[in-house]
């Protein structure tokens, strides 16, 4: 498999989790019958293949990161504001839907223009920074010690915790070891990183160290919970990232968890989607995603405008 096919896959994987599980976004598991297709709907009334401010965010991203051709936190943060008062790359042509801690951080951003305006409050501890993060290691998987650290920092422009920092660090970890091919045993193995002595140099907190060490593996739902808490998101992507051996088993498992179904499901496709590629997305999903040429031309554009691979 080519960079090209893991590069869209992981775009264009978050954006297929994300539309599958907006039907069951806010659904407290036990509540609903669990899907099995692409089907709309939701508490936003969105039609099948239409995606919500996950993908938003992260097209936002992906196109500061191509269009400056590096990272540039306060580029990054107009896109998100236009895309918060402007509908700027949404599914539907506006916002309808944003995480409370990342609104209130773009407004901080409008009213001060700070390129890291992040909130800190112990309620900020959501998902909002690990959703849109895919472009960030795409972008840098040519030097994965920035790219881990970069993920970090593209979690301050909203997110400023260290528990939300380190996630990202994590994940961006993981998305760039799938991007390079690794073994889903590798990926999946004690504290994963594709530098050796990431974690010593600069450890992971308490919390995300124990997904890391891999606290999924040995749980199972209702321990595992796709809420918005970042830790639990983190750990129930992973999970059913685990528990399948197919991109379609593993979406399932994930959005099929209820709570915040689209973005476990967002998180889940970014890894999955590296890992299998585009082709092993589901061929009707794949059609079926809004605006998926656009998806595609940006994961293009991100392997060739990014940090050049030493070999390969």
């Amino acid at each position: 498999m080519n960079r090209s096919e893991r590069y869209r896959g992981c775009l264009l994987g978050l954006a297929v989790g994300d539309a599958l599980g907006t039907t069951l976004e806010f659904r407290p598991p036990g509540t609903f019958e669990p899907i099995d297709d692409m089907i709309g709907g939701g508490p936003f009334h969105l039609r099948p293949g239409e995606w919500t401010d996950d993908t938003s965010l992260a097209l936002c991203l992906a196109e500061s990161l191509i269009e400056t051709r590096g990272f540039d936190p306060v580029d990054q943060l107009e896109r998100y504001a236009r895309w918060y008062t402007e509908g700027h790359l949404s599914s539907t042509g506006t916002c309808f839907d944003i995480g409370t801690t990342t609104r209130e951080a773009l407004c901080r951003f409008m009213a001060s223009r700070e390129p890291f305006p992040g909130l800190q409050s112990p309620r900020s501890a959501g998902n909002g920074s690990i959703m849109r993060l895919g472009p960030v290691p795409m972008f840098y998987a040519g030097d994965p010690a920035r790219a881990i650290e970069l993920a970090g920092e593209s979690s301050r422009t909203t997110h400023a915790l260290t528990v939300t920092v380190d996630a990202c660090r994590y994940f961006g970890a993981l998305i760039v070891g799938a991007l390079a091919g690794a073994p889903k045993q590798e990926l999946l193995a004690e504290r994963y990183a594709p530098v050796a002595g990431s974690w010593q140099d600069r450890p992971l907190c308490d919390e995300i160290d124990a997904v890391a060490a891999g606290s999924f593996l040995h749980r199972d739902p209702p321990e595992i919970r796709g809420t918005g808490y970042v830790v639990n998101s983190l750990e129930a992507a992973l999970w059913a990232f685990s528990r399948s051996s197919t991109f379609a088993e593993g979406c399932l498992l994930a959005v099929n968890l209820g709570d915040d179904a689209d973005t476990t499901g967002a998180v889940f496709g970014q890894l999955a989607g590296a890992y299998y590629g585009v082709e092993g997305i589901p061929r009707s999903w794949r059609e079926t995603i809004a605006h998926r040429e656009l998806i595609e031309t940006y994961a293009e554009r991100l392997l060739q405008c990014g940090v050049p691979h030493s070999s390969g």
